[in-house]
């Protein structure tokens, strides 16, 4: 199931809300708040994003989750704080703050002030309603150790040592809450475009087969793309008309092979 909406995502919300329409996770990248305006639609403020958030709370399932990626602006020297302001706001409203994450990109090509240390992470905050309900954690392959044996041996607390048996390394290591992923070259005729291996981790980790993943500002359509490829059920809200025809587009596509 793909439900794509062209509107304001409080509005909309509001609607899918009274329908009794609840979501297993939301993957979404909000305004930042160096944007005033958004395309010239929409204002980006305090008061706006404690409404998403207040109705994030209300469409998510107990033990549902909702990843957050964001940034802040910097202004005469100072860094906004927003994000931060934002994930304890979710916290107020009854969300769990289950894991603080860093998306670094190793090719960013912001380097920020000159009184400062590139610029090149945003934080992935990932919030649960309740005990989270799905984790599926990603392994990735460990080239180095893979197949090593590690000698065993057992310290006692007199400080004598025996041996115990020898460990070997397997091929896969459970992977840090530090992910590197690049940031998109090609735009697609939107000013920021989230990476797909990044919507799609997050789409497997925190959902399966048949769960419904949801993006309130979803942008030109990465996660409804992840989303569908990887079997879920799909719901995108996006106001700028010029952006939901990429995502329908895209999306579109992907529902054509299936």
């Amino acid at each position: 199931m793909t439900k794509l909406i062209q509107g304001d995502c409080r509005g909309e919300m509001d609607k899918l809300i009274a329908e009794g329409v609840k979501v297993d996770l939301t993957v979404t990248s909000p305004p930042y708040d160096k944007l005033r305006t958004y395309n010239e639609s929409l204002e980006w403020n305090e008061t706006i994003w404690k409404q998403v958030i207040d109705r994030l709370f209300l469409i998510t399932k107990d033990g549902g989750v909702v990843v957050w990626v964001v940034s802040d602006s910097t202004v005469k020297g100072n860094e906004t704080g927003t994000s931060f302001k934002q994930a304890l706001y979710f916290k107020e409203v009854g969300f769990n703050l289950h894991d603080t994450m860093i998306w670094n990109k190793p090719n960013v090509f912001n380097f920020g002030s000159n009184n400062c240390y590139k610029q090149s992470f945003e934080y992935m905050f990932v919030f649960s309603r309740g005990k989270i309900k799905t984790h599926n954690l990603i392994k990735d392959v460990q080239s180095k150790m893979a197949g090593k044996i590690l000698k065993g041996a057992r310290k006692h607390k007199n400080g004598a040592r025996d041996k115990t048996p020898d460990f070997k390394c397997g091929e896969f290591k459970k992977r840090s809450n530090v992910w590197n992923v690049n940031v998109n070259s090609n735009n697609n005729g939107h000013p920021a475009v989230f990476p797909e291996t990044l919507a799609e981790d997050h789409i497997l980790s925190w959902s399966n087969a048949g769960d419904t993943v949801f993006d309130p500002f979803m942008g030109s359509g990465t996660t409804g793309k992840m989303t569908n490829i990887n079997s879920r059920n799909f719901i995108g809200i996006e106001k700028v008309p010029e952006y939901f025809k990429i995502a329908e587009k895209r999306i579109g596509e992907i529902n054509e092979k299936s």
